[in-house]
């Protein structure tokens, strides 16, 4: 681990200070010097875009509830953002950053983090070593007095559990906060917090059955990191290498975040670069095919993503949150928006995206340091942006 930034003097004060608004943008791109992490090499061969620049800052961008028409760029201004790139079939329409990050600079994605987890999945699934049906432990016999007896593997990627979670960002005592207690991103406020990512998952308790309505909880993934692991045998970071950030030809390595036993955080603790991230969603606009053909996921995984299960919707629309998100649904790790599978996202708070428009052929990528772990005017507005760019170009 190397030394942290002057400002962030021990890792007690970057525990206490990390997330704070002052200091979110150079944590998020400096996670690695106050944290300890994996890494998630990338391989020997790098995927090419193609190039078709065109300046997409004057697109006009209409409000997401009828405000003023604002600009691509005025937009991109106004949501706090570190980075973003389009590109269209292939081809970087447009990309730009905001000092100190560049094109070679690694951000953390939150929940963005999920998606490739799922994605991960996918792929083990495709191989036939992971079976979305069977029960999570068959695959996490550590699970078996928790909360999750009687959870599928399909429970975990479409976030369909009966596990009791509160994903509220604010409140100190809720379950998301204490699961950074347990890996150490945090300070331990809760004596009675486990000192383990796998210790905390085990303690969870379901209160409801498992299969109903969606109800995003960030500790859905981290069990699906030991899944994982028990299909594999593998660490889950050097598998989302192989099956993953290898195939689909990254430009640099990613890492994750780790707690003291070295488990993977993988609900929100990968770090990656931009251009990756626009490599990552051209897999679902390429039907699983990297940049240069190479198969990655199989088809039939993202088809599924795409088509959703029979009820689905159903399912998201019962959510007892508000997810600002009529006619959509979640699917193995993705946001679908509104009705129709046209449009697909991987979101993370304080702002990260990849957007994926299937009808424009448009991929784009932002990472942001929003203030506030969400706000729905910027979250709606960055992909009315990009919606207004995917149809400039088409």
């Amino acid at each position: 681990m190397s030394t942290p930034s002057p400002d962030l003097t021990s890792l007690s004060a970057a525990h206490q200070q990390w997330q704070s608004p002052a200091r979110l943008r150079w944590s998020m791109q400096n996670i690695a010097r106050f944290l300890p992490v994996r890494p998630i090499p990338r391989g020997t061969r790098t995927t090419a875009f193609g190039a078709a620049p065109q300046p997409l800052g004057a697109v006009p961008v209409p409000h997401p509830w009828g405000g003023p028409v604002r600009t691509f760029a005025e937009v991109m201004l106004a949501t706090c953002t570190d980075g973003w790139i389009v590109t269209r079939d292939g081809a970087i329409i447009d990309e730009q950053y905001t000092a100190p990050m560049t094109v070679a600079s690694l951000h953390l994605l939150m929940s963005v983090s999920k998606s490739l987890t799922c994605a991960t999945v996918g792929a083990l699934s495709g191989a036939g070593l992971v079976d979305v049906t069977r029960q999570v432990t068959d695959y996490v016999p550590a699970l078996a007095s928790s909360g999750y007896v009687g959870a599928r593997v399909r429970d975990l990627v479409d976030m369909r559990t009966g596990i009791h979670f509160s994903e509220d960002y604010l409140d100190g005592d809720a379950e998301v906060r204490l699961l950074e207690e347990a890996i150490d991103w945090a300070p331990r406020r809760h004596a009675t917090v486990p000192a383990t990512l796998l210790g905390f998952l085990a303690s969870l308790r379901a209160d409801r059955p498992h299969g109903g309505r969606f109800d995003y909880k960030s500790c859905e993934t981290d069990v699906l990191g030991f899944v994982i692991a028990g299909a594999t045998g593998a660490h889950a970071a050097d598998v989302i290498s192989a099956r993953l950030w290898q195939p689909m030809g990254a430009e640099q390595d990613a890492h994750v975040g780790v707690d003291s036993v070295a488990a993977p955080m993988l609900d929100g603790g990968v770090s990656a670069a931009l251009r990756d991230l626009a490599r990552f969603g051209t897999l679902y606009l390429h039907d699983g095919y990297a940049l240069d053909g190479v198969p990655v996921l199989p088809p039939a995984w993202v088809a599924d993503t795409l088509a959703g299960a029979a009820d689905s919707r159903e399912a998201f629309a019962a959510s007892t949150e508000i997810t600002l998100m009529d006619g959509g649904m979640y699917r193995n790790g993705f946001w679908f928006p509104r009705a129709g599978s046209d449009v697909l996202l991987a979101l993370g708070i304080h702002g990260q995206m990849v957007y994926v428009n299937r009808r424009t052929r448009v991929v784009a990528a932002k990472v942001s340091t929003w203030p506030t772990p969400q706000d729905g005017e910027k979250l709606l507005s960055t992909i009315a942006a990009f919606d207004a760019v995917g149809a400039a170009l088409a």
